[in-house]
């Protein structure tokens, strides 16, 4: 290795600048080899960084059981030293993940009956024990090799760092995940921040590399291309070459410089992969059984567990020369590979028989430790071809992960002994009903149903094969796909389920949510009353709330008032603040089926308690789909301000969920509409209106048809809108569902209108009062009044919907009432008509609409109406004055709430609260939190006010 840091003068510079200023954030990138690893060494042995305490964790290429390793790794390595630091009682959480320093940390606090919030609270450790041992310098590793708890951690610790810790991520660009680069890319205001891409080194720096490490003023030239085109500049290489032709001999000084041998004649490996094989041919027998055990355990190891691995390694001896030769390398107590390709490279060259033979030591040795490292114990009994044993292990493995909060390890461990281990018909059944349950956590669903699916066809016992069939329907479900399929299953496992109540229960549940193709979705009531009756049967207060939220979703979405009984009897037992997953869930879909049906204050609700649930805030997917209701509902209620950078924001996490991707984007493209993006608006509503189609969101239909057809009316293609309202149609005959339709009804009479088939606009317009008579349709009144207007003509028609849309918290919808108004009364020469139009457009310039703005400025230039001056100055109007989001942001930040839990408070994006918090410094030249709080304070102790710039 050289004794000298070469080529990074410039990176070093910017780490300490970052460093020396926490709380910091430094993201180093780069491939395999290129010298990450060096580069940190270099800032820890810097005297900038002297009196900050060093926490080093690594990730590892092959994960274990327990979750956030690199993490437990730094924080392990404080050691006793944590007796000394002040830890609160959160701290305790840490002793199931740190058992050797137990008796060192405070008491465990009582178990809580929710994985997520466990997860939560072992986080709240975590960051307790680092901000007792700051300053200090938390170094991760190998980031591309994450987790997914590591990757939540770090999110979650970046979300607000300790004011004293500096954190520095190192990973490979190529192979890291998209969480980890997005927890980097936007930190709170006063984080000094780093972010490095390492790049290979040029020929001239690879000859500086080779002068440092042969001690020597410098190489020839030739030798210094040489390295070059051989080892493309990767540090690591170069160390490698260099170490075996020292080591051939063919390396020869002239003079003060080092030049190789006749070029011909020097068959330098290109590459590490050869380098280092010849290297470990090089080394003694004893020392050359250590570089393959230890290339078989891939990850450091004490020493013990490598000479009981290696066997007949020669001992010390054997040890001191693998060392020497640099292959290994002594990290702690630990000994290993200093590179994972170096150990890659040595593993490929053994033999199967030779392979399995370690891979059966290294699980007998692994397994003799306390405690069991049972995921590298299954992996190794895999590779043993030890395969009982290895099943075994393996759902030891998962089940200690499913424990610990880590399903997406627990479904890893799970589907590959499914998938590869033999297992008789029976066995195999309850190994996937436990991989079935895990993925149902996960995001994972799509992944495993092949799997599943393939069990299925052996010879299951009943409750087995029932349970599996229930598990494979649910994970279609979320998954979005073939609904005739997970009919069919729930169906069948129903039959199969007599004595699992509970189960039947969901599964009615799951035939109540799932409509069958041109059949009433009335039907479907029955089978969640079934279910309601069943729930009563079973002792589970979380199933009975889940069962609840799932029959009131359905009532509301066909308009049947009995959703409210059920909704009092749901908020009856969560007291309407949930707490776990189930209850969380429970008040989604009853609040997002509220926003559709129109009952916007029930919706509010629901999915504001939902999304403050405190599972929620450690479970991604639950967290995106309330998240992207409220998007909706604030579109629906016209509170714009932010609101097309929150479905920004949320597109890229919903893209591949379809219930909230329809939310998002629904909202997007009528934004797009308002703000006369027309063509944005055209292509995102067709996207929404194609999906729920083909998914049978039925609940969906009308707001996503309504919305298309007056994109394309506004493009002018009166023929394609003609098309989405008979798709409309199309679709309200098929699942014979009409309480939503009122987000369709104004847009589809327009449209007849336009194409001249007021026949049409006539009779759609009759029907929809015949079969909304009876039914709970809050929205269907205004509507109505709309469309009767557009019928007939009549201005009064119109305003008599603009209230009922204002009493409804619509006044989009509202203005819209009022512009067709006032051009009626206008038309006529009632003077009423200029007051009606001005408010109208006072609606549209708050909102930002200024595709209707400029239709409804064009009315009154016509007759004559005198308009406020418009803002130009952008879409929300408010220049250098603070948004009112702008305001309960800065007001939340001076006191001291960190960007999530802003978020959290307001029930939009940490992404979102950034922006606006970058805006109020911005306008009122603040540099800091602190400089806002004083800024806020001064102003509220002088009038009371809220400073404006």
């Amino acid at each position: 290795m050289s004794p000298t840091l070469v080529g990074r003068v410039e990176e070093l510079a910017t780490l300490l600048a970052a460093v020396t200023g926490p709380p910091a954030v430094v993201a180093i990138e780069g491939e395999a080899g290129v010298g990450k690893t060096r580069l940190v060494s270099e800032l820890l042995g810097r005297p900038e960084v002297a009196g900050r305490r060093a926490l080093l964790g690594r990730c590892h290429r092959f994960r274990e059981s327990f979750p956030l390793g690199p993490v437990i790794e730094a924080v392990r390595g404080i050691g006793d030293e944590l007796r000394g630091l002040r830890l609160s009682g959160v701290a305790g959480a840490l002793r199931p993940l740190l058992p050797e320093l137990a008796e060192v940390l405070p008491a465990a606090p009582d178990p809580l009956d929710d994985r997520m919030a466990e997860r939560h609270r072992v986080f709240r450790g975590l960051t307790d024990v680092l901000v007792a041992a700051s300053p200090a310098v938390l170094v991760l590793e190998d980031l591309h090799w994450a987790e997914e708890q590591t990757t939540d951690f770090v999110a979650y610790l970046l979300g607000s760092p300790p004011p004293g810790l500096t954190v520095v991520l190192t990973y490979r660009g190529e192979e890291v995940s998209a969480a980890v680069r997005a927890s980097t890319v936007r930190l709170p205001p006063g984080t000094s921040q780093a972010h490095l891409v390492l790049a290979p080194l040029d020929q001239g720096e690879t000859g500086a590399l080779a002068t440092s490490i042969l001690d020597t003023e410098r190489v020839s030239e030739e030798f210094a291309y040489y390295l070059w085109e051989r080892t493309a500049g990767l540090p690591f290489a170069v160390e490698e070459v260099l170490a075996l032709v020292r080591e051939r001999g063919s390396l020869v000084r002239r003079g003060d410089r080092w030049t190789r041998r006749v070029l011909e004649e020097l068959e330098v490996p290109r590459g590490v992969r050869d380098s280092t094989l010849e290297r470990v041919a090089r080394l003694p027998a004893g020392a050359h059984r250590l570089a393959e055990a230890a290339a078989v355990l891939q990850t450091p190891v004490a020493l013990p567990v490598l000479l009981s691995v290696a066997e007949d390694a020669g001992g010390i001896e054997g040890l001191e020369e693998a060392v020497g030769s640099g292959l290994l390398i002594e990290d702690g107590e630990a000994f290993g590979f200093r590179h994972t390709l170096a150990a890659q490279a040595v593993y490929e060259t053994l033999s199967g028989p030779r392979r399995r033979g370690l891979h059966g030591r290294a699980a007998d040795a692994l397994r003799a430790l306390d405690p069991v490292l049972l995921g590298q114990v299954a992996h190794h009994l895999k590779h043993a071809d030890r395969l009982a044993e290895w099943v075994v292990v393996a759902e030891q493995a998962a089940g200690q992960a499913v424990a610990l909060g880590h399903e997406d390890e627990a479904v890893r461990l799970l589907a590959e002994v499914v998938q590869h281990a033999p297992m008789t018909g029976e066995r195999r059944g309850r190994v996937a009903v436990k991989l079935g349950w895990a993925a149902l956590d996960t995001l994972r669903a799509r992944e495993v149903i092949p799997l599943l699916d393939h069990v299925l066809d052996d010879d299951l016992d009943g409750p087995v094969r029932g349970e599996l069939r229930f598990l494979v329907a649910v994970a279609l479900g979320q998954a979005g796909q073939d609904p005739a399929r997970q009919r069919e299953l729930f169906m069948a496992a129903i039959d199969d389920l007599q004595d699992r109540p509970d189960l039947r229960a969901w599964a009615l549940v799951g035939l109540g949510v799932t409509p069958r193709p041109n059949e009433p979705v009335r039907e479907n009531a029955q089978w969640l009353s079934r279910a309601l009756e069943l729930v009563d049967e079973v002792d589970d207060r979380l199933l009975e709330v889940f069962v609840l939220g799932k029959a009131g979703s359905v009532f509301l979405d066909i308009g049947d008032p009995a959703w409210r009984d059920v909704a009092d009897r749901m908020l009856k037992i969560t007291s309407g603040s949930p707490q776990q997953r189930r209850e969380a869930n429970a008040h989604y879909s009853v609040g997002i089926s509220a926003c559709y049906a129109g009952h916007f204050d029930m919706a509010e609700s629901m999915l504001t308690s939902g999304l403050r649930a405190s599972a929620v805030q450690q479970n991604r997917r639950l967290e995106v789909m309330l998240r992207s209701g409220l998007t909706l509902l604030r579109y629906c209620r016209g509170s714009w301000d932010g609101l097309r950078d929150e479905v920004e924001d949320l597109l890229a996490d919903v893209a591949h969920y379809a219930p909230s991707l329809m939310d998002v984007e629904l909202a997007g493209g009528n934004l797009n509409l308002a703000y006369g993006a027309v063509d944005q608006a055209d292509e995102q509503l067709r996207r929404v209106t194609e999906l729920a189609v083909e998914i049978g969101a039925y609940e969906v239909v009308p707001a996503a048809a309504g919305g298309w057809a007056r994109a394309r009316l506004a493009r002018g293609d009166t023929q394609g809108a003609l098309d989405c309202v008979r798709l409309l149609l199309h679709e309200l005959d098929r699942w014979g569902c009409w309480p939503s339709v009122g987000w369709a009804l104004p847009s589809a009479v327009e449209v007849w209108a336009a194409a001249g088939e007021h026949g049409e606009a006539r009779r759609f317009t009759e029907r929809v009062k015949r079969e909304l008579c009876h039914l709970d349709a809050p929205l269907a009144s205004a509507a109505l009044c709309y469309a009767q207007g557009v019928l007939d003509g009549r201005a009064d028609d119109f305003l008599t919907a603009a209230v009922k849309y204002q009493n409804a918290s619509a006044p989009y919808e509202a203005a819209k009432a009022n512009e067709r108004a006032a051009g009626l009364l206008l038309n006529g020469g009632d003077p009423r008509g200029g007051s009606v139009l001005r408010d109208a457009v006072a609606v549209y310039e708050r909102l930002g609409a200024s595709w209707d703005h400029g239709r409804a400025a064009g009315v009154a230039r016509w007759h004559g109406v005198a308009l406020p001056a418009r803002h130009r100055g952008g879409r929300q109007g408010y220049g250098a004055e603070l948004s009112p989001r702008e305001r309960q942001v800065a007001e939340l930040a001076a006191r001291g709430r960190t960007n999530k839990e802003i978020a959290q408070a307001l029930f939009i994006s940490a992404k979102t609260v950034e922006k606006h918090l970058a805006a109020v410094m911005r306008k009122l030249s603040a540099r800091s939190r602190t400089e806002l709080e004083r800024l806020l304070g001064d102003a509220a102790s002088k009038d009371g006010g809220f400073p404006n710039s």
